[in-house]
C-alpha cells in the first residue's frame, strides 16, 4: 500500500532531482495554452508546432514545462512518432524455385506486425505481378493478401518499386509467386529462381511518419542554369528538419524521375562549413495498362535530416533538376520534421500552458515519462497561440565575478606576464653594468 501511494506521488510531484535550478514561471519567456475538452480526464497529448522549437533553447527542448493553473509544474512524456531507422528486419527467403515459368518462395516473416516487404530482385527493365498470401506456419491454412504490380523502367529513365504493399498484417510466412515478364509484355529471358536475393521489412506504415510543417513556400521559379526549379526557405535555431514534401498540381498525370538536391546554409558566416547537401529523387509511374498489372506510384518527398540549424538559423535551397524536360508544375514545397506531442495525465477543471525559454534550465526527468505508455486514443489536447510572458524576469547571474567577466582572467594573465618580462629585463641590465 505504502509503494503505491509513493508511485502516485512520484507521479503527481513529477521529477527526479537534476542538477540545475528549478523551473519557475517567471523565468520561462514564452508562454502557451495547453485546451483540453471541458471535463477531460486522464492522457492527453499535444501536438508541438515549429515555433515551441524556434523559442526554446535548445533542439531536444530542455527548457519545456508544463504548467497546472500557472503554479504546479506537471510531468509530461515528450513522444517523437516514426520508429528509427534500425528497425528495418530482414524476411529470411526460404524454398525458392521455379513452378510453371514463374518463381516461388516464401518468406520467414519477423515476429511484429508489418505492411510494406521490399523484394531484392536482381534484374532491371521488367514488369512484374506478384500474387502473395499470409499464414502462420508452413502447413497452416493461406489467406490471400492480393496481388501486386512491380516494376524497373530504367530504360525509360523511369523509376523502380519492387514493394508488395499489404495491410498490416502478423502473418509468421508469406508465400509469393512472382510473374517476370520484360516491359513490353515477353517472357523473360532466361529466368532462374535466383533473380530473388532478398527481402527487408520496414517499420509498419500504422506506425511509421507524421509530420508537422515546418516551413513551406509556393515561390518556386526556374533557373535557366541547367533548367532547374529551385525555392528558398528558412528555419530558426533549433528546428529539426527531417522531410522534405513536394505538392504537385493534381491535373498533372504524367510519369517522371527528377533529381532533388537539399542544401542547408547556416547564417552565420562562420559555420560555413557546416554546409550540407542532401540528395534524393521524387518520382511517379502510372500505367493502368500495363503487362505486368495496374501501375500507380508516386513519391513526391525525400528524407532530409538536416543538421546545419543545431545552434543557428539556416537557409534551405531545394533544387530540382529538370534535365531535358518540361520544368514540373509545382505548387508547394515544405519542410517537415516528425511529429512530436506532449502528453500528460489532465484533472478536470484544471488550466494548463507550456512554458519554455529559459537558458538555465536542463533536461526534466520525470517518473511519468520513465512510465510512460501511450494510449491507444488519448484527450486531444490543443496548443493556444504563442504568448510572451508578461511577468518574465532575467535570472540573476550567481556565477562567481571571474567567470562572468573572463576576460579579467586573462588581462590578469597578460599583467603577470608584463611584470615577469620587466622584472627579467631590469635583472639583465643590472649584470651587464657589473662586467
Amino acid at each position: 500500500m505504502r509503494a503505491a501511494f509513493a508511485l502516485a506521488l512520484a507521479l503527481q510531484l513529477g521529477s527526479l532531482n537534476v542538477d540545475g535550478p528549478a523551473a519557475e514561471p517567471r523565468y520561462l519567456h514564452y508562454k502557451r495554452s495547453v485546451d483540453t475538452p471541458a471535463g477531460a480526464r486522464g492522457q492527453a497529448c499535444a501536438v508541438l508546432d515549429a515555433s515551441v522549437f524556434a523559442h526554446a533553447l535548445s533542439r531536444s527542448g530542455n527548457d519545456l514545462r508544463l504548467f497546472a493553473d500557472g503554479i504546479r509544474e506537471t510531468p509530461f512524456a515528450l513522444v517523437e512518432n516514426e520508429p528509427q531507422p534500425a528497425d528495418v528486419q530482414t524476411a529470411t527467403v526460404l524454398n525458392l524455385g521455379m513452378r510453371n515459368g514463374d518463381i516461388v518462395f516464401d518468406l520467414e516473416m519477423p515476429q511484429r506486425a508489418y505492411t510494406d516487404v521490399t523484394l531484392k530482385l536482381n534484374a532491371k527493365d521488367f514488369l512484374a505481378t506478384a500474387k502473395v498470401s499470409g499464414s502462420d506456419g508452413h502447413n497452416g491454412p493461406r489467406t490471400e493478401l492480393g496481388t501486386f504490380a512491380l516494376f524497373d523502367l530504367s530504360r525509360q529513365h523511369l523509376s523502380r518499386s519492387t514493394t508488395l504493399t499489404l495491410q498490416e498484417a502478423t502473418f509468421t510466412e508469406l508465400h509469393i509467386t512472382l510473374h517476370v515478364t520484360t516491359i513490353d509484355g515477353g517472357p523473360w529471358p532466361g529466368l532462374q529462381a535466383s533473380l530473388v536475393q532478398g527481402a527487408s521489412v520496414p517499420p509498419s506504415r500504422e506506425a511509421q511518419t507524421l509530420t508537422t510543417v515546418v516551413a513551406e513556400t509556393t515561390d518556386i521559379h526556374l533557373s535557366g542554369r541547367r533548367n532547374t526549379s529551385l525555392a528558398t526557405l528558412h528555419v530558426p535555431a533549433h528546428v529539426p528538419v527531417e522531410r522534405v514534401s513536394f505538392e504537385l498540381d493534381p491535373s498533372y498525370s504524367k510519369n517522371f524521375l527528377r533529381n532533388v538536391s537539399i542544401v542547408a546554409k547556416p547564417d552565420a558566416a562562420e559555420d560555413s562549413a557546416a554546409m550540407e547537401t542532401i540528395g534524393g529523387e521524387i518520382s511517379s509511374v502510372r500505367l493502368p495498362h500495363a503487362a505486368g498489372g495496374a501501375i500507380d506510384v508516386r513519391k513526391l518527398s525525400v528524407d532530409a535530416a538536416l543538421g546545419a540549424n543545431l545552434e543557428g538559423g539556416a537557409t534551405i535551397e531545394v533544387t530540382v533538376e529538370n534535365g531535358d524536360d518540361a520544368p514540373l508544375p509545382l505548387r508547394a514545397i515544405r519542410l517537415e520534421m516528425r511529429q512530436r506531442t506532449i502528453c500528460f495525465d489532465a484533472a478536470p477543471g484544471t488550466a494548463y500552458s507550456l512554458r519554455y525559454g529559459d537558458a538555465a534550465l536542463r533536461a526534466p526527468v520525470y517518473d511519468y515519462a520513465r512510465l510512460f505508455a501511450p494510449e491507444e486514443k488519448p484527450v486531444a489536447a490543443a496548443l493556444g497561440p504563442e504568448q510572451a510572458n508578461p511577468q518574465f524576469t532575467e535570472r540573476a547571474d550567481s556565477r562567481p565575478y571571474t567567470e562572468r567577466h573572463p576576460e579579467l582572467l586573462w588581462i590578469g594573465l597578460l599583467a603577470v606576464v608584463a611584470i615577469l618580462g620587466t622584472t627579467a629585463l631590469h635583472s639583465i641590465k643590472k649584470q651587464g653594468h657589473r662586467h
